[in-house]
């Protein structure tokens, strides 16, 4: 092995191709520093650089017929490298990306699902507390506060006065207040 640390990359290169194993380990041995502290600057991650190290390396044997390396090794395996961590900070962004989209679905989903679940039962509620009204105030309230109709229109529409229908809707709305109480009945007038 000593024979082969003294051989140009070129004749590794070669010998490689051929499926030396000696080969293999001397321009392991002769890069692996170099190609470490390279992509340690880049990721800051041990962890992550040995991982791209053993790819980078692995990718090598496994390839090492159909290797063209036209000018030389140390090239080759730098740009290796360099593509390497492209692809893995790359990946690392769109991990991150949907993560982030995960979370910002499941946060706005949660929300949104629960406001509307609230927002059933307390329609339910309502509807509930305003069919118990008396049938004809809660036609005048329906017709005030569901229809929008003005006193005026309403009291047109029944045949009966305005003082009526005003009191009519004040009654309503008091009985709901009480029956509701104060929070949902202020959700309920603010809608």
């Amino acid at each position: 092995m000593h024979a082969y640390q003294s051989y140009t990359d070129q004749t590794l290169l070669t010998l490689l191709k051929q499926g030396d194993k000696e080969a293999y380990t001397v321009i392991y041995d002769r890069y692996k520093n170099l190609l470490y502290d390279h992509a340690y600057k880049k990721l800051g991650d041990a962890e992550e650089v040995k991982d791209v190290l053993q790819e980078l390396f692995t990718h090598l044997w496994n390839k090492r017929t159909e290797i063209n390396v036209a000018t030389n090794l140390s090239g080759y395996l730098y740009t290796g490298i360099r593509n390497r961590i492209l692809n893995l900070l790359s990946h690392k962004e769109v991990e991150h990306r949907y993560i982030a989209s995960i979370q910002q679905y499941i946060q706005e989903g949660d929300y949104t699902t629960e406001l509307a679940i609230r927002e059933k039962e307390f329609s339910a509620l309502i509807q509930k507390e305003i069919d118990a009204l008396p049938p004809k105030m809660r036609e005048v309230f329906l017709l005030s506060r569901k229809e929008h109709l003005s006193h005026q229109q309403i009291a047109e529409q029944l045949s009966i006065s305005e003082q009526t229908v005003a009191k009519q809707v004040t009654n309503a709305l008091r009985i709901l207040r009480v029956r509701l109480g104060s929070f949902i009945f202020l959700l309920f007038i603010l809608r």
